[in-house]
């Protein structure tokens, strides 16, 4: 029997100061209703719960590590609604939709900022010293 693989950020104690928070429509995988989540980024993971309450004993419902993200920009064309957004990998892309464009362009920019620390610090351990 093969050992169970990690989970993305089963480490990060995501219930304490989160770099953001906030709720966003998220569609499912599976079944593609919207539906409402609380979602927390800490320590380039995308998490989202059922709720709000937010504690250690809480589980994520999904996360995103944001370190294999390719890329995080609005979506309203592509699902004909507004404040929505998208963040791909290179598995898949999902959607999500903010309350407010103010909202969207916070998460866009907090995700973005995420995507680009992640890439840098790739590249500095890529850095071979001569």
């Amino acid at each position: 029997m093969a050992p169970a693989a990690p989970v993305p950020g089963a480490d990060i104690r995501f219930w304490e100061n989160p770099d953001r928070e906030g709720w966003l429509m998220k569609q499912g995988a599976w079944i593609k209703t919207w539906r409402r989540r609380w979602f927390v980024m800490k320590e380039g993971h995308f998490f989202w719960f059922k709720t709000d309450q937010v504690n250690e004993k809480s589980v994520s419902r999904g996360v995103i590590p944001l370190h294999n993200c390719l890329s995080v920009k609005g979506a309203e064309e592509t699902l004909n609604k507004p404040h929505a957004f998208e963040v791909s990998t290179r598995g898949a892309t999902q959607y999500f939709v903010a309350d407010t464009e103010r909202d969207k362009e916070d998460w866009i920019n907090a995700v973005g900022r995420t995507i680009v620390r992640a890439s840098a610090s790739m590249q500095d351990d890529e850095v071979l010293p001569y």
